[in-house]
């Protein structure tokens, strides 16, 4: 498939054709390589097998670069201006595998999915800095067929949502990313291709889907045990998760019978930890 990429100059055309002024609000900063956006598709391990979903394509340019490869491209874009727009651009770049959805995708539900033409495989996306976990998470928690995927993310949240137990940063959504995938640092991005150029550090991250621990009602007591444990975070969880077992004394007592230490933080408990923890209180 001869599908062309955009350069620089024709993205800032096809903005100037909208009289669009990238807002911080919907966290729009385009990319402007071709040559980055080729390198976040190698990194997703594209194969022309692959339904990709994007969300928050843009202007297109990393839809371009994953349509070259992919199968069939899901382009679900949140501004009616770009959404309008995309279509005619991928058309002009000769993408006939590009579908493009006028819609915000924490609202892109379950039914709009089974209805694409393919099961999409695959997430790669530019998530806007604002909503990038929020985003990932419900990617993972409502569409399954998605296997793997390589978001970019502000590099903070990359780092936070790659971290492990025992480190700083390691927190919320360090944990409830590791129930459904393996979190990785795929790379970093120079500030330099994106237009306008923002003022925080881009990293890739890289996820590959994993069976989870427990059932839908086990993952949502799970989380209510990870909000908890870190809702206070300095604090020991024999006090962060007191009202759940009934008071600091019982919370102890509670959490030694299934050899967790009362004394920890909720930064030294892997996902099994919080999983163990929540079965133990659902059982009580």
């Amino acid at each position: 498939m001869s599908i062309s990429l955009l350069g620089a100059n024709e993205i800032r055309e096809l903005a100037s054709s909208l009289d669009l002024r990238p807002t911080k609000k919907l966290g729009q900063n385009f990319v402007i390589d071709s040559n980055v956006c080729q390198k976040i598709v190698r990194a997703a391990d594209v194969t022309q097998n692959d339904c990709v979903l994007e969300i928050g394509p843009g202007l297109g340019s990393l839809t371009l670069a994953i349509a070259q490869i992919a199968k069939h491209v899901v382009a679900v874009e949140i501004d009616s201006r770009l959404a309008s727009l995309l279509p005619k651009t991928v058309a002009r770049h000769q993408a006939e595998n590009v579908q493009v959805i006028a819609r915000d995708a924490m609202e892109f539900n379950e039914i709009e999915f089974n209805e694409l033409p393919l099961p999409a495989t695959k997430l790669v996306a530019n998530l806007p800095y604002n909503v990038s976990v929020p985003v990932l998470l419900r990617v993972l928690e409502l569409f399954p067929t998605i296997t793997s995927g390589v978001v970019m993310v502000q590099t903070e949240v990359a780092e936070r949502l790659a971290a492990k137990p025992g480190t700083k940063i390691y927190g919320a959504p360090s944990a409830k990313a590791a129930w459904w995938a393996d979190v990785s640092l795929a790379g970093t991005v120079s500030r330099s291709v994106f237009w306008p150029i923002p003022n925080v550090d881009s990293s890739l991250v890289k996820f590959e889907r994993h069976a989870p621990l427990g059932d839908e009602s086990a993952r949502q007591l799970t989380f209510d045990v990870i909000d908890d444990a870190f809702s206070q975070r300095r604090k020991m969880l024999r006090k962060v998760l007191s009202q759940r077992f009934g008071g600091s004394e019982a919370t102890e007592r509670h959490l030694l019978k299934i050899g967790i230490d009362p004394t920890l933080r909720g930064e030294s408990l892997a996902i099994t930890d919080f999983y163990r923890i929540a079965e133990y209180a659902r059982g009580l």
